[in-house]
């Protein structure tokens, strides 16, 4: 009998446990809705929706924003139009605030925002080839002033290095501590920028002699890939779809860009380089390099890279998942294009041809 009773107690504590628990949960008065439940789009299309009035209720005003940007205050309507034209890709919010009767109601929904142009089809042809230290797990790759640095990966064993383009010798190096693992790099204003991979930490180092001087976290972003800057700005890739922009100066980040065709967003951009007010990007694995629009995120071209593994000297020391292309650097005083791999043997200077 007291056990009965006890069973008894329990569940009627859980009935109103449960009931009390969805008395809480505020019903929503509004439901933001796009016409045909559309929820793909093209640049160049238009975004058209309407807010439905679920309960009947006298609306005030509704303010609607877009990419956390207010776009427009409603009186008196409930649908919209928003022309998508010069506006980032990716999974972007739509979301709309409703004023009515004293009240606030909050609705959102994500939209996915594609380009309006199939990237265009490049191939390539080897102008020339360098030797390079098959030693070196390259994960950045970067010119400054004609001297070319690269930074290496792999826990304990991730370097930093200054090199010879013509002969591969190595001019300076330095070794990273063993709970760092090297990821891209770039240089600005005499500084250079390290990323490290899962460390949430970047290292930052006096140019001329390789010494730290300083350190930065990566606030929001996943891990840390690749690293390239405009002049002005910094680009930082986390394998994710996601390109960050950090402040030069504080290295804050500030704004991101998603990376996308006309039909698809895309990941693992592994190491970055700036080149000719575009962003080229490796794809983790994959024998292509990827040209972003830094605007907009849209991916504007794919070179093929095929066949190029097949010309170094050390392929059969190689094996296909790991020791993959990856390393971009372009000479921005000859305008010349180079790019190498993994313990690749070889670096190689490029012509990039439209097919």
């Amino acid at each position: 009998m007291n056990k009965f009773k006890f069973l008894c107690l329990l569940l009627l504590g859980f009935i109103i446990f449960s009931c009390g628990s969805n008395s809480d949960k505020k019903t929503s008065y509004f439901k933001l809705n796009t016409a045909e439940n559309k929820t793909e789009f093209k640049l160049g299309e238009t975004i058209e929706g309407s807010i439905e009035n679920l309960k009947d209720r006298e609306i005030d005003s509704i303010q609607l924003y877009f990419q956390q940007q207010y776009l427009q205050t409603l009186i008196a309507e409930t649908s919209f139009s928003v022309p998508l034209e010069n506006t980032k890709l990716g999974r972007q919010k739509l979301e709309a605030i409703v004023f009515s009767e004293g009240e606030t109601d909050t609705i959102s929904g994500e939209l996915k925002i594609y380009n309006n142009k199939a990237p265009k089809a490049y191939t390539y042809k080897v102008i020339k080839e360098y030797p390079h230290n098959s030693e070196a797990y390259t994960q950045g790759l970067e010119f400054y002033q004609d001297t070319l640095y690269e930074s290496t990966g792999q826990y304990g064993n991730s370097s930093l290095r200054k090199l010879n383009l013509e002969t591969g010798e190595v001019l300076n190096k330095i070794n990273l501590e063993d709970t760092y693992f090297g990821e891209g790099l770039t240089i600005l204003n005499n500084k250079l920028y390290l990323l490290t991979w899962r460390e949430k930490e970047g290292l930052i180092y006096n140019l001329d002699d390789f010494k730290q001087t300083g350190t930065f976290g990566y606030n929001q972003s996943k891990e840390g890939w690749g690293l390239c800057n405009d002049g002005e700005k910094l680009y930082k890739s986390d394998g994710t779809e996601k390109i960050w922009i950090l402040d030069a100066e504080t290295l804050a980040e500030k704004d991101f860009i998603q990376v996308a065709t006309n039909t698809k967003i895309y990941s693992k951009f592994n190491e970055l380089e700036w080149v000719n007010g575009k962003i080229y990007a490796n794809t983790y694995q994959f024998p292509s390099v990827t040209i972003i629009n830094p605007e907009n995120g849209a991916i504007e071209g794919v070179i093929d890279f095929r066949g190029l593994r097949e010309r170094l000297s050390n392929l059969q020391d190689l094996d296909s998942q790991n020791h993959v292309l990856n390393g971009i650097a372009y000479n921005q005083n000859t305008k010349k294009l180079y790019v190498t791999g993994k313990n690749w043997d070889k670096i190689f200077e490029v012509e990039i041809i439209e097919k």
